[in-house]
Formats: C-alpha cells, sequence, structure tokens
C-alpha cells in the first residue's frame, strides 16, 4: 500500500526540477518555462524552481548529483506540497545514487512527470510513496497556444480534489505532433480522437495502477538490482507507452514477451497502452501483441485496451501509482480509485 501525498489548495508551492534533461534553464527554452510558471500560478500555486535545475542541459548532464540534490532539496523542503518535472529525457538513472532514501520516506508528497521521470517514480515506488505519471512542465503545462483543458482538468482533479479520478473519459481530440521548444509561433495540430480501442479481452478487472515505458525492465537501482520487483506486477492494471523511433510494433511485441519470459506477464490482471504518437492507426501494434499475449503465453482472455489518452501525446489524463483502478472491456472505460 503507498502513502498517498496530501491534496494541493490555493497558496501552496510547486517545485520545479530535472531530474534528467537541463533544456528549461537554456535561453532559447526559458520563455516556455516561464509560460508554464504562469499557468501553475493561474491555478493559485507558488512556483520555484529547484536551486540547480536552471542550470543548463550540460551542466545538469555532467553534474547528476546537482540533479539529485534538487530531488531531496524539494522532498525536504516543508513550504514544498507538490514536485514536477521539467522535462524527461534519458538520463535520470544516473541520480540514484545520490538520492536520499530518508528525505524522501519522511517526506510525503506530490511527484509528476513522465518518460525519464520513470526511473524516479520507481525508486520512490519502492519506498511505499504514490507518485504520478502525468504532464511535465514543458512537455503538457507550457504546451504553446495553451494548456490543452483535457490535461488541465486531469491535473486540477488529480492534485486539488479529494478522492479517486473516477471514470476516464476518451479526449474530443488529440495530437500526434511533437513538441518545438524553442518556437514561440508552433501550435500542435488537433485531430478528431476516435475513443479507446480493444485489443483483447472482455469483462471486468480490478487492480493497482503500475507501469511505464520501454525502458522500464532494464532500470537497475544503485546496487546494480532491476528496480522493478515481480510483487509490483502481482495482480497490477499495468500501463504502458512510448514512442514510435524507439518502439515499433516488434519493439513492442518484444517487450511483452520479455515479461512473459520472467513469469510477469502472467501476474497482470489487465493492461492499458498510452496512444503512440503517430498519425498511423494503432493495428499493427495491436497484431504483434495478440501474437504474443494471446498466442505466445494463452491469455487470450488477458483484457487489453489501447489508444488511451497518457504518455508522449497530448492531451493527458494521469495515472497515480499503485491506486486502484477498474478496467471494464464491456463498456470499454477506465475507472481510477473507485
Amino acid at each position: 500500500m503507498q502513502v498517498v501525498p496530501a491534496k494541493l489548495k490555493k497558496g501552496d508551492t510547486v517545485a520545479t526540477i530535472s531530474p534528467s534533461w537541463g533544456c528549461a534553464g537554456a535561453r532559447r527554452v526559458r520563455w516556455e518555462y516561464e509560460q508554464g510558471c504562469r499557468r501553475l500560478e493561474a491555478l493559485g500555486l507558488k512556483v520555484v524552481s529547484a536551486p540547480n535545475s536552471l542550470r543548463g542541459s550540460s551542466f545538469l548532464k555532467e553534474h547528476p548529483e546537482a540533479r539529485a540534490e534538487d530531488v531531496n532539496w524539494a522532498f525536504e523542503n516543508k513550504e514544498v506540497k507538490a514536485i514536477i518535472a521539467n522535462i524527461g529525457g534519458n538520463d535520470a538513472e544516473r541520480i540514484l545514487p545520490y538520492l536520499s532514501e530518508e528525505s524522501i520516506r519522511k517526506n510525503p508528497k506530490i511527484l509528476c512527470g513522465y518518460s525519464d521521470v520513470l526511473a524516479l517514480h520507481l525508486y520512490c515506488y519502492r519506498l511505499g510513496l504514490m507518485t504520478f505519471y502525468g504532464d511535465n512542465l514543458l512537455t503538457n503545462i507550457a504546451e504553446n497556444g495553451a494548456w490543452h483543458p483535457y490535461s488541465r482538468k486531469w491535473f486540477e482533479k488529480c492534485f486539488f480534489e479529494d478522492g479517486g479520478l473516477g471514470s476516464i473519459e476518451a479526449s474530443e481530440d488529440w495530437s500526434y505532433d511533437p513538441c518545438k521548444h524553442t518556437d514561440k509561433g508552433y501550435r500542435k495540430n488537433y485531430i478528431p480522437n476516435r475513443g479507446y480501442l480493444r485489443v483483447q479481452g472482455r469483462g471486468k478487472v480490478r487492480g493497482r495502477l503500475f507501469g511505464g515505458h520501454g525502458e522500464l525492465l532494464k532500470l537497475k537501482d544503485p546496487s546494480g538490482r532491476p528496480l522493478v520487483r515481480e510483487r509490483d506486477l502481482e495482480g497490477c492494471i499495468f500501463f504502458f507507452e512510448d514512442i514510435p523511433e524507439c518502439c515499433r510494433p516488434s519493439d513492442m511485441a518484444e517487450f511483452f514477451d520479455s515479461l512473459g519470459r520472467l513469469g510477469l506477464l502472467q501476474r497482470i490482471r489487465g493492461i492499458i497502452i498510452g496512444k503512440m504518437r503517430m498519425k498511423e492507426s494503432f493495428d499493427a501494434y495491436a497484431s504483434s501483441l495478440r501474437e504474443v499475449i494471446g498466442g505466445g503465453y494463452g491469455l487470450t482472455e488477458l483484457p487489453v485496451m489501447a489508444d488511451m489518452n497518457f504518455g508522449h501525446t497530448s492531451p493527458v489524463f494521469i495515472l497515480p501509482y499503485g491506486m486502484e483502478a477498474e478496467l471494464d472491456m464491456d463498456r470499454m472505460r477506465l475507472s481510477i480509485g473507485q
């Protein structure tokens, strides 16, 4: 059972951190960082940057200990009630040896981010803290044009309102366009959303939320052991997302085959998959998943729902690690915390 951090209220302080990539501090990106801060301030929050978080990509790449110091500082700071990652990247695993277990365990608070922030989520999960796979500052909140109303709605519901999230409906529109952090005039193109996709399975299942992206099984703790443990997947609703540049249909099939070879796929109660950032349909991925999950392991009744609004896409809802969720394949519905 994860420790659930306190909700936010107007006047609370939020700290921004750069646990992976330090581009938020670059002069050409700073306008976007400040735009994201203003949007959080519009919710009645105060925003502070962690001491090292805006020192630039070169410095932070060379000093993972400085990135970790910011995480420790944010958890230890009694004024800070929530922590939001500026952006993902590919380097967060290097901060883990410098993190303070005591600081994190004794000061549970909201931690939100996605992509490479996964390493930090898994570290906190081991310590018993509920964290949140959702908005980064630059790649959701600060999107040029506007913070998408769907994303903002779920941010406010998740972090300000009591109780769970309830039924998660599909967004009316979505975008597969990439982010362009240096172009002030850039606007993503949004197209109608067709809703969720049934890959396989019927009926209704419940379980704790757990998951991440395609590097999940490769991440190691400071002692060299996998960050993911068998018991993390026992009876869970497993969420998975990635980008097509790094995850082709064969790669997604290989990931779930790896889970099967480890005996972990068989422990999962249901699977939800985020939208892939591409204009092509999900059909090739769905076919490869059915071949592995149903054909390879005989798990033809394991519920798998795809094309969902989380991960490297826009807009997004938020996934709280360890919160109970229900996946209803007959009604094509995901409910979280109810």
